[in-house]
């Protein structure tokens, strides 16, 4: 049992210090991060139920997980081949794309989300000072 929790404790380690790698080497990583932290406080100011905070938080972590992927295949790619092959770009341009693909969906699920919410929040700001 101990050499269990031992290798899950080491387990743990490696994925944070993966995760550490991402923002230390990726800006979009701080974009993301940048934008998530935005989301999490006006979720907060909105007071979102607990069925909205899932979708926003599936959705922040959908992103993440693109980058992560999108960051190993880039990793070893890299280490596969120094030369500019045509293939190893595809797989570049097709992990950032992935990462694309996630950032776009997680706008649309935010303005669906938050857009009514927030434009209503406002409305009333600006109506009864």
């Amino acid at each position: 049992m101990r050499t269990f929790i031992t290798s899950r404790i080491v387990s743990f380690g490696h994925a944070f210090r993966g995760w550490g790698h991402v923002l230390r080497t990726q800006k979009n990583a701080w974009i993301h991060s940048l934008v998530a932290t935005l989301v999490f406080f006006v979720s907060f100011w909105l007071e979102l139920p607990a069925r909205d905070w899932a979708i926003i938080i599936l959705t922040v972590a959908f992103v993440f997980t693109a980058e992560f992927i999108n960051t190993s295949i880039e990793a070893v790619v890299d280490l596969a081949t120094e030369e500019h092959h045509p293939l190893a770009k595809i797989s570049k341009d097709v992990g950032a794309a992935a990462v694309l693909v996630a950032a776009l969906a997680a706008v649309l699920v935010g303005l669906l989300i938050l857009g009514p919410l927030l434009w209503n929040k406002l409305f009333q700001l600006i109506s009864n000072p």
